[in-house]
């Protein structure tokens, strides 16, 4: 599958790794051609991965990745032509944090709405589903060996069948099937984006990055 990369920090250089270990090709995306962070990372693939901008990356992906800043995000979908995106699934990865000098960051938008959201409402054709916003970058691609026990998952868009899409992506990832849970359409995305908080609270009680929850019942 071509999938397209949006964002060349942590998270986009970890996901892009593994899809392309697991067999896709992947073109990196970065405001600008030439990005040296993007051209690095291609350059230690041995194939499938290119780079170019954010709106090459669109253009080439079936599958689109919003791996970028979540204060940045609905920028960088703007300068992608909108045809690029429409019947595609744009997996938003993205947390909206803004940091104003307190112990926890606030979300942005922060009551009765989400990222995933705004993009689903400003790209009606985009099929968005929220995913891996709730673990850090090596768990999101590692799972197994990063969290050895088991723990979860969750997904949220309107599309089935988009999800059904990411769901295969993640268990190429190595997430089991079963700890993968849909909880409902884009407007849960308040919840996935909310745990952030949390999760920020758990890893400085926790010590580190490599941590996740489960769901007993």
């Amino acid at each position: 599958m071509r999938i397209g990369v949006l964002g060349t920090g942590m998270v986009g250089q970890a996901l892009a790794t593994r899809l392309v270990e697991t067999g896709h090709d992947v073109m990196m995306g970065s405001r600008t051609a030439g990005n040296e962070k993007a051209v690095s990372w291609a350059a230690q693939q041995p194939e499938r991965a290119a780079t170019g901008t954010f709106a090459d990356a669109a253009r080439h992906g079936e599958v689109v990745v919003n791996a970028t800043g979540g204060g940045v995000s609905l920028e960088v979908l703007r300068s992608v032509d909108t045809s690029d995106l429409d019947g595609k699934v744009l997996v938003d990865v993205a947390n909206p944090m803004v940091w104003a000098g307190g112990p926890l960051p606030t979300l942005s938008p922060d009551k009765g709405d989400s990222l995933a959201e705004q993009i689903q409402r400003e790209f009606p054709g985009a099929r968005v589903v929220k995913a891996l916003n709730t673990v850090n970058a090596g768990v999101m691609v590692d799972p197994a060996a990063r969290v050895p026990a088991p723990h979860d998952l969750f997904i949220a868009g309107d599309d089935a069948d988009a999800k059904a899409v990411v769901r295969d992506l993640l268990a190429g990832f190595g997430w089991d099937p079963a700890l993968v849970h849909d909880v409902g359409g884009i407007a849960s995305a308040q919840g996935l984006e909310a745990y952030l908080l949390f999760w920020i609270v758990l890893r400085t009680h926790i010590g580190n990055h490599d941590f996740n929850i489960h769901v007993a019942r």
